[in-house]
């Protein structure tokens, strides 16, 4: 593990993250943290925490940790549609071997709303894509 520590830390949160820049040159040698700013990842809003003004450097960093965290966030949702898939297929495996009446009789119906819901929009968007070509 690397001793020395980053001069940013980011705190993500549900949209975002706050930003905190590090400090370890203090006569304690504690690690502070002096929140910068807040980061609308939605949006691509940045708000300097109370009257700070960002440097260039602060700016850079920032930027370049919401691009980093965009192509996570488009990495992990794809993921988790491929997930979606083979989560598909344990369904349908679990229906066909497993199932109780009961069970069945349970989730039956959200199932068949779902799948309709989720066919009727796959094959929109695939009719739209062909009639582009």
């Amino acid at each position: 593990m690397s001793t020395e520590l980053p001069e940013y830390y980011f705190r993500v949160r549900e949209n975002g993250a706050v930003v905190f820049r590090i400090d370890t040159e203090n006569r304690q040698r504690r690690i502070e943290m002096d929140q910068i700013a807040v980061i609308n990842i939605r949006n691509g809003e940045v708000k300097p925490h109370g009257q700070r003004t960002l440097s260039e450097a602060d700016k850079a960093e920032i930027a370049r940790w919401m691009e980093n965290r965009k192509a996570l966030l488009e990495q992990r949702e794809i993921d988790d549609i491929h997930r979606a898939v083979d989560y598909l297929n344990l369904t349908t495996q679990w229906a066909q071997s497993k199932a109780t009446e009961e069970q069945l009789e349970d989730v039956t119906d959200r199932l068949l709303m779902a799948m309709h819901d989720l066919r009727s929009v796959l094959v929109r968007k695939k009719a739209d894509r062909l009639s582009k070509e």
